[in-house]
């Protein structure tokens, strides 16, 4: 019998992850990871027939035990994330803080971590980036900051490590539950059917990790057809 692929997905308790994980449900043997355990495992029960286990996990605290066992591994997508809004002149040294470490210094040390198991299978990394990984806005400066470097990282890593592929997603505006609480600190209407559906973010990752043999797709950019929200 042939053995199915593997996927470790981050952030896979909701929005862009979880989408993800039922994207990949059908192929691969699912880790999904997450610090909310219900929520974890209501993914993992929305996967009927799936092969997938809950990884409950505080990213920015991940040790060399948490992923023992992981000795081979196909795909890894780094999907968890937070952002802060606010200017420059509001926004504390623990804000910057927090933010790079969830969206950078975490990605960075997971995939440090699983670097052996990926090199073994020859794997995919997939990082969930943002359309301020590309640009910077007001009052998004310290959530930018993060994107372009995990930009960055995803660059060399792809440059230190040419036997594994590695994608960089920048989705424009993603009707999720931080997308809600992101309006809300605008002071705009919450309305998904102007942003990206997770579903569709998720189809976009599975192109990339489904391209032909002779194919690496390094980055790809999406924005909503609607337009910026009013």
């Amino acid at each position: 019998m042939s053995v199915r692929p593997s996927a470790l997905v981050t952030g896979a308790s909701r929005g862009v992850g979880a989408a993800i994980a039922r994207a990949l449900a059908p192929t691969h043997d699912l880790l999904l990871g997450g610090r909310d355990t219900e929520a974890l495992a209501a993914t993992v029960s929305g996967l009927p027939g799936a092969s997938a286990r809950p990884w409950p996990v505080e990213l920015t605290a991940v040790t060399e035990a948490d992923v023992a066992g992981v000795d081979r591994l196909d795909v890894l997508v780094h999907s968890a994330g937070v952002v802060t809004l606010g200017r420059i002149e509001e926004t504390p040294a623990e804000v910057w803080r927090r933010t790079m470490e969830v969206n950078v210094i975490a990605v960075a040390e997971l995939t440090r971590l699983l670097l052996p198991a990926l090199r073994a299978a020859r794997g995919h990394v997939v990082l969930i980036n943002s359309g301020a990984g590309q640009r910077a806005n007001p009052n998004w400066v310290s959530y930018a900051a993060s994107k372009h470097a995990l930009r960055a990282f995803a660059d060399g890593l792809r440059l230190e490590e040419p036997e594994l592929q590695v994608t960089t997603l920048y989705p424009g505006r993603v009707a999720t539950d931080m997308q809600r609480g992101v309006r809300d600190r605008e002071g705009g209407p919450y309305q998904p059917e102007r942003y990206l559906d997770p579903d569709s973010v998720a189809r976009l990752a599975l192109t990339a990790l489904t391209a032909s043999p002779d194919a690496h797709i390094t980055e790809i950019t999406v924005r909503p057809a609607a337009g910026p929200p009013n």
